[in-house]
């Protein structure tokens, strides 16, 4: 990728109700530690995205995709000094569970097994979901969706672990969060908030992340940008928001926002009002990828991975090119 420049895109298109949409591409960024209420399925166009999952690092680069479930702790960076480019959609957990009921047999909450997925199809459909969105074509929109989401779970999909409250501590850890919910604004210290609850500092500590895998600190910024970016959804001017969840000024909001969101909130908020586009149109020219038609959905093999000579699968059959818009 040439140049240093990094921009980004976060929209939402009123067709596709219960679902975000990136296109980025970013050189320096790093994402903290944060969660997501919908689930995250990033296509990586070009480079390497390195994101802490699982207690591990993963790296999904160009051809595979970055799958994160709802409210799992995850970070994200560069995995090279060239930065990395992805198109993203993020549909809620009603969306994903429709299409599961649908099209798969998983039983229970739908979800991804594994973080990472070489599949150069899937990641076409997502480049495409997000050309179709830009060019306001619904129909295509929902169906590419549809196909990518179906594919994703039969690849890599099944029923989420029901969480279980067994660990030491865990009650303690539900009433902290709680607690940091109702005073987003004004929270507690560690120490009163453990006194509160019968507790010590450090264990409060220790059982919070354990159930929540960040400390109060961490989810307590996320929680605010969580709710920052509804007050934004709903008209909220971003220097109000921010004071109302709690941050000291918009300029403190910017720089979590900015780290969590990957945009800042004010370019965030245009977007939902309809606002011009600041990262290129699905028209721009881009890198042509080979991508087999949408309507061989029931074929589920995955083609061969980096570095084999893997016999791609027979939905890659009749394959046509696509255009991933420069970022």
């Amino acid at each position: 990728m040439a140049g240093s420049t990094e921009r980004a895109r976060h929209w939402h298109y009123e067709e596709l109700p219960g679902v975000d949409l990136l296109r980025a591409r970013y050189v320096q960024k790093k994402f903290v530690r944060h969660t997501h209420e919908n689930f995250v399925i990033a296509a990586i166009a070009d480079g390497v995205d390195v994101f802490h999952h699982g207690g591990a690092d993963q790296y999904a680069g160009p051809g595979m995709l970055a799958l994160v479930n709802p409210d799992t702790p995850h970070t994200g960076r560069a995995g090279g000094p060239e930065g990395w480019r992805y198109g993203a959609v993020y549909p809620s957990p009603d969306v994903v569970a429709e299409i599961a009921a649908e099209t798969t047999v998983i039983r229970g909450t739908p979800g991804f097994t594994s973080p990472v997925l070489y599949d150069p199809y899937a990641v076409g459909l997502v480049h495409q979901v997000l050309r179709a969105a830009d060019e306001g074509n619904a129909l295509a929109a929902d169906t590419l969706l549809r196909v990518a989401v179906t594919r994703l779970l039969r690849l890599n999909g099944g029923p989420l672990p029901r969480r279980t409250a067994r660990a030491a501590g865990s009650s303690a850890a539900a009433r902290a969060r709680a607690v940091l919910q109702e005073r987003m604004a004004d929270p507690p210290t560690l120490e009163r908030l453990a006194a509160d609850l019968g507790t010590s500092p450090f264990a409060l500590l220790r059982a919070f992340r354990t159930a929540y895998g960040m400390p109060p600190h961490a989810w307590l910024t996320d929680a605010r940008v969580r709710r920052a970016r509804a007050l934004l959804d709903a008209g909220t001017a971003p220097a109000e928001a921010a004071v109302a969840v709690g941050f000291t000024d918009q300029p403190h909001l910017n720089r979590h926002f900015s780290r969590i969101v990957g945009v800042p909130p004010g370019a965030y908020q245009r977007e939902r009002r309809g606002g011009p586009a600041t990262c290129g149109d699905a028209t721009t020219a881009g890198d042509t990828r080979a991508v087999a038609n949408t309507t061989a959905v029931g074929n589920t093999r995955a083609t061969g991975a980096p570095g084999t000579t893997g016999r791609p699968g027979a939905a890659d059959a009749g394959a046509r090119t696509y255009k991933i818009p420069k970022c």
